[in-house]
């Protein structure tokens, strides 16, 4: 059945060779791992991290970055080996085409759009945030119905209009991308540079200030509430700051630009893991040490800066009042600074990963060829690029980052779970098959990730399972209309198999449609009432019936035509 055919390894790789029309190979392992940690270090490190130890961990939110870490190494052990093994844009989307065929390839592939397109969307509308906070430091106030979308309100009640900065920041970084990939690695090191210094120099300058009576105990006794602080507080903080490493998989999307990906590859992915992981702790533990946990009370955590900022103000020595006076108060500024340059290299990266997986798609004739087609001059695909332009700029500049933001994270966090569950498929269909890198402790560490993520995932709210599944069922509806007639693996089968092929589609979509209703009336018994989120979840799940049973009953005759 074309559903379930694979592409073989030879021809991936003989896809992945360099030739005067293909993808430039230009990036290095130093490269890759700036790439990883420009992905990485974002809001995450200067937010959450208050919010998980004032809520959840206490001291312990060092042992909680930890924890998440080896989660994401799970993960990151299995993206390696894929990576060295397969060396072409694509990342999970073209590892699930290898392993499990062309029709998990296409869930996995629709899943990455979500977690490209949406995260790039979601850190812009933060980024034009902390561009207001940098000029109203030095005395110049932005017009704020000008920041906002029309869904948010100025501190003055008035309704937004538009968010431009969340537009400029997208323009700028997608036409950066379409200049060229070592271009756009050479901005992206330089960035890393600058906002790693002032980690570092955040980390040293208060090391100095860190007092042992706010790291004991280090993980302080539980409230009788799971989750709150104890071991159960420690382990929810680890599913909150987990949000804080995404985009180490983004990494893998560059293979096919890559010199040496054998080699390479599994350096940047896990060297810019390893490198974020030292910086969190080393991050958290001043955090905590300079100023009790509790002194984080009551900040969200989501684009405030207040976390930091306390930490700052007890960075120095009692005064006669007895009150702390601050010692370095411009590392305000210079924080607000990294976390511009950090949300900026987060946007580069991930809409780099979002052009790579839609070329890849377009490759395999999933979507339009027009998206497979580069760039004469430059290499790359800027049609790709331009169309994510137009959509991720439209999406932050009207819709609230807040509304979709932790789709970003269970998006991510179903492709981890496809590739662990990979990596046991392919050491089974093909031991034999050259590996540069091998996943140690196979099928351990791969169930050990498949477990972790789905642990993860868990902890999400129903909300962000329903919109979760309308967007896969809207993928469903691309993959029935184009995507199985445009095919170029499923052109090569006999007709009579994608009559199988329709009808197995429209057969998932109709359990997708089941998922959806029962998830709406979960949220709908949760709220208490019929509230929009649980209509959507019911009109949606509706609708769709009809559209799978259309195809169930007539799919393959569109096939027909065609022929």
């Amino acid at each position: 059945m074309s559903l379930f055919s694979k592409k073989s390894i030879s021809s991936l790789i003989l896809e992945s060779e360099e030739s005067e029309h293909g993808l430039k190979k230009t990036l290095s392992s130093g490269a890759l791992i700036a790439l990883g940690i420009g992905a990485i270090i974002g809001a995450g490190l200067f937010s959450i991290t208050g919010m998980a130890a004032a809520n959840h961990a206490g001291a312990g939110i060092m042992i909680s970055f930890v924890i998440a870490a080896l989660g994401c190494a799970f993960a990151g052990l299995c993206y390696a080996e894929f990576a060295s093994m397969i060396p072409i844009s694509g990342s999970a989307y073209t590892y699930s085409y290898a392993t499990m065929g062309e029709f998990i390839a296409w869930i996995i592939g629709w899943d990455l759009v979500l977690e490209y397109a949406v995260g790039s969307a979601t850190v812009a509308s933060s980024w034009s945030g902390y561009l207001g906070k940098l000029f109203s430091s030095y005395g110049v106030a932005l017009p704020e119905q000008l920041m906002i979308t029309p869904f948010d309100v100025t501190s003055t009640g008035a309704a937004g209009i538009i968010n431009l900065p969340a537009v400029f920041i997208v323009t700028v970084m997608s036409l950066l991308l379409i200049r060229g990939t070592s271009e756009s690695a050479l901005v992206n090191t330089i960035i890393v540079i600058l906002k790693v210094a002032i980690v570092l120099v955040f980390i040293f300058v208060g090391f100095k200030y860190v007092r042992t009576e706010n790291l004991v105990p280090l993980i302080p006794e539980n409230t009788g509430t799971f989750g709150e602080f104890g071991w159960t507080g420690v382990i929810r903080a680890a599913a909150i700051v987990f949000f804080a490493y995404i985009g180490f998989d983004a990494v893998s999307t560059a293979a096919q630009e890559t010199k040496n990906p054998g080699r390479s590859m599994p350096i940047g992915i896990l060297g810019s893991l390893l490198i974020c992981t030292v910086l969190y702790v080393l991050f958290s533990y001043v955090m905590v040490g300079v100023a009790h946990y509790s002194a984080f009370k009551g900040e969200s955590g989501g684009d405030h800066l207040a976390p930091v900022a306390i930490a700052i103000e007890h960075m120095g020595n009692a005064g006669a009042d007895g009150k702390i006076v601050a010692a370095y108060p411009w590392l305000n500024t210079s924080i607000i600074i990294a976390i511009l340059l950090g949300y900026a290299s987060v946007i580069l990266v991930l809409l780099l990963g979002q052009s790579r997986v839609f070329y890849a798609m377009s490759r395999d004739g999933l979507i339009p060829k027009s998206f497979s087609r580069l760039h004469p001059k430059y290499r790359t695909p800027a049609k790709s690029n331009m169309l994510f332009m137009i959509f991720v700029s439209v999406f932050a500049a009207f819709v609230p980052g807040r509304v979709v933001g932790e789709m970003t994270s269970i998006g991510t966090l179903f492709a981890f779970i496809l590739v662990c569950l990979g990596i046991i498929v392919l050491r089974k269909v093909n031991p034999g098959a050259p590996r540069k890198f091998k996943t140690p402790l196979v099928p351990l560490i791969p169930v050990l990730g498949i477990i972790t993520c789905l642990g993860m995932m868990v902890f999400l709210p129903v909300d962000t399972w329903i919109r979760l599944v309308a967007w896969m069922m809207i993928g469903l509806d691309v993959y029935l209309y184009s995507g199985i007639r445009g095919s170029i693996l499923g052109k090569q089968e006999p007709m009579q198999t994608h009559r199988k092929s329709y009808r197995v589609t429209a057969a998932t979509g109709f359990g997708s449609t089941l998922l959806l209703g029962i998830l709406g009336y979960i949220h709908g018994a949760k709220a208490g009432h019929m509230d929009g989120i649980a209509m959507f979840a019911y009109i949606m799940a509706v609708v769709h019936f009809f559209i799978y049973f259309y195809f169930y009953i007539k799919g393959e005759s569109r096939m027909e035509k065609d022929v």
